[in-house]
């Protein structure tokens, strides 16, 4: 069922007959609510017409009210504040009776259904109106109006003639009995942590003395640095479930402090009445003992992971290198990065984690802490990029990850310089044979200058042959 919450400072409730005292005849300014009116329940100076089981209005506001065949309200008598509700002989009301009251004053007092009003109307004169002979209260139809008790039974069959007026009688009575005072309010952030933009469950636990789940009961809900999934904005109307589970709120943290508020209304542990100024007229019992509940539950949250891609290329032809050792640190190059639990990005030893370019030449760093700069440090070169590899300044690319997002890296290595194959005939003797020499297309200085000194030696070495044979043919 749909639960009306209440509405306005002076919402009345109980059981209101219309049946005048044998001294007067009924005030011109008496209106109805939803009820229905029954075969009148006889005593002695009862006036003609029948019981109105129902509600009343009493100056726009929709009222219920005690004391059985007493005046139904006047708009125009003023009423007072007073104290817990009694039952008509001036007994205290049993707790469990007082508690049944006030829930389904909150549950049902603005009922429009002829059937639950007329139900509620049975259920709060039967449980105040009881016959109480050490007071006077009974049911001889000689009593008056001030002493004659409400006949349930006489009344609940006459219910029998209005569609589901029986069966609402006992289902208010039972839901009452099953939901009624005093209740208590939790609520329960999530245990794990939170990410901004990420919806998560909160939990919010009505509950009853035997702790059990209060059903059907509304729920306003605040929120602040976060929103309620689906667009429901900071804040809204919810009810706690039908099935005796808690209510789950799906809530989406927008800021790193996300904070569920919630209110209720609650029955009071007693109903509190009005008093009229016309003592002959009916008291009205209010809702205005009720309880204001309120829980919150806090919790902080972080912004959304971040993911780093780099990818490693020749510099010269633009083709991917697999197998390069990247080591993940942070801006410094040397301290690791952080995970989104904020722990280090490492390795088995507790250093920076250290990966390696896929067969397409990229490498990825999922979940990272955002926002923080991140750098890829290469550890060692990939064979065939040696080179103008420099351990105490190796290649490096840096970059600011941000929340929710992948930052793109690009890293290039710039390959070895080509080596060149040669083959120089090896002579007569060698036929056959090849003998292999490599070069650089660029040879340094001090090779040059040995390369020289070997032709210039050869040229000394020719010349003294020459010398001699010429010395031997003279």
């Amino acid at each position: 069922m749909v639960w009306r919450r209440l509405a306005g400072a002076v919402l009345a409730a109980g059981l209101a007959l219309l049946a005048a005292p044998a001294a007067g005849a009924q005030p011109a300014a008496v209106e109805r609510g939803p009820g229905h009116e029954t075969d009148p329940q006889g005593y002695r100076g009862k006036p003609a017409g029948g019981d109105w089981l129902g509600a009343y209005k009493w100056r726009g506001q929709q009222v219920w009210c005690v004391q059985y065949s007493l005046l139904a309200p006047d708009s125009n008598v003023e009423y007072r504040d007073g104290d817990e509700l009694l039952s008509k002989g001036g007994s205290r009301l049993p707790d469990d009776v007082a508690g049944s009251i006030s829930y389904l004053l909150l549950r049902y007092a603005n009922t429009q259904s002829n059937d639950e009003a007329a139900a509620l109307a049975h259920l709060l004169h039967t449980w105040t109106a009881y016959e109480d002979p050490a007071k006077g209260i009974s049911l001889d139809p000689n009593s008056d109006f001030r002493h004659i008790a409400y006949n349930a039974d006489f009344h609940f069959r006459q219910l029998g003639r209005f569609g589901q007026a029986q069966q609402a009688v006992g289902r208010l009575e039972a839901e009452a009995a099953a939901n009624r005072g005093p209740w208590s309010v939790k609520v329960s952030a999530p245990e794990k942590e939170q990410v901004i933009g990420t919806p998560d469950t909160w939990v919010v636990d009505v509950t009853k003395t035997d702790g059990g789940q209060v059903a059907g009961a509304p729920v306003s809900v605040e929120l602040t640095d976060a929103t309620l999934e689906g667009g429901g904005g900071a804040g809204g109307e919810l009810a706690t479930p039908t099935d005796g589970k808690a209510l789950a709120v799906q809530v989406v943290p927008t800021g790193p402090n996300p904070s569920v508020t919630v209110k209720l209304d609650s029955p009071a542990d007693r109903p509190k009445v009005h008093v009229p100024a016309n003592t002959d007229m009916q008291r009205i019992v209010t809702t205005g003992g009720e309880k204001k509940l309120t829980a919150n539950a806090s919790t902080t949250a972080k912004t959304p992971p971040g993911v780093v891609k780099v990818a490693k290329t020749d510099a010269e032809t633009g083709k991917a290198i697999a197998g390069v050792a990247l080591k993940v640190t942070a801006a410094d190059g040397t301290s690791p990065a952080k995970r989104q639990d904020d722990g280090n990005l490492t390795g088995p030893e507790g250093a920076p984690l250290v990966l390696q370019t896929s067969a397409d030449g990229t490498a990825e760093v999922p979940d990272l802490r955002t926002p923080q700069e991140v750098c890829l440090v290469e550890v060692a070169p990939a064979k065939g990029y040696e080179e103008f590899f420099d351990p105490n300044a190796p290649p490096k690319v840096c970059g600011t990850v941000e929340a929710g997002q992948t930052l793109a890296l690009a890293l290039t290595n710039k390959p070895d310089k080509p080596i060149v194959p040669i083959t120089i005939p090896a002579g007569s003797e060698g036929a056959g044979v090849v003998a292999k020499a490599a070069y650089t297309s660029e040879v340094s200085t001090g090779a040059l200058i040995g390369f020289g000194g070997v032709v210039l030696l050869g040229a000394a070495l020719l010349g003294a042959v020459v010398r001699r044979r010429v010395t031997a043919r003279s």
